[in-house]
């Protein structure tokens, strides 16, 4: 298989540092030409589970404006340019929570929306985390942090607390096996 060729680009729309919409004119490998792609542009992004020191998970409830809804989360967030991305985790994690965490496991790099882009997802696991500071979230949502069991937080998935897909993922993959 091979990547399609983009012939054109044109702006359709840029809100700096959140999104770049963009039209392309793109050519397939067979070589038929589509002269109508859309494709959306975010930054990358971090995203952490957490264990804490006495083996239960940190996650925060929020009111969530893209579903309309409450939702259990993750820390996280988009990385600052030239940011690693575990670096970023790490400083969401203290930003959003004031937790702090010694072991920390990539879990994977994710596109957010195949047909669409709209950037990359790194999540990882962090372990023997603990309240180290104050936190010093300056985002709009309202939060309130729960400390649930392993399979509280997988039972939350099923019973539909949590409604965000690379939540849903970073979940499955960091509690994967017993």
């Amino acid at each position: 298989m091979k990547p399609w060729k983009v012939l054109e680009r044109t702006l359709v729309y840029r809100a700096d540092p959140w999104f770049v919409v963009e039209r392309q004119k793109v050519q397939l490998p067979d070589g038929r030409v589509i002269g109508d792609y859309h494709r959306i542009a975010f930054p990358d992004c971090a995203g952490t589970v957490v264990q804490l020191e006495d083996g239960r998970y940190l996650a925060a409830r929020q009111y969530r404006h893209g579903p309309g809804r409450v939702s259990l989360t993750l820390p996280g967030g988009a990385l600052n340019p030239g940011e690693e991305p575990l670096l970023g985790a790490q400083r969401e994690l203290r930003e959003e929570t004031g937790y702090e965490a010694p072991s920390w496991r990539p879990l994977g790099s994710f596109t957010m929306n195949a047909n669409y882009g709209c950037g990359t997802m790194h999540l990882f696991l962090a372990t023997g985390a603990r309240r180290t500071v104050a936190a010093n979230n300056d985002d709009l949502e309202e939060s309130e942090l729960v400390f649930l069991t392993r399979d509280q937080l997988r039972a939350s998935i099923g019973n539909g607390e949590v409604v965000v897909m690379a939540a849903v993922t970073a979940i499955l993959l960091a509690t994967a096996s017993p």
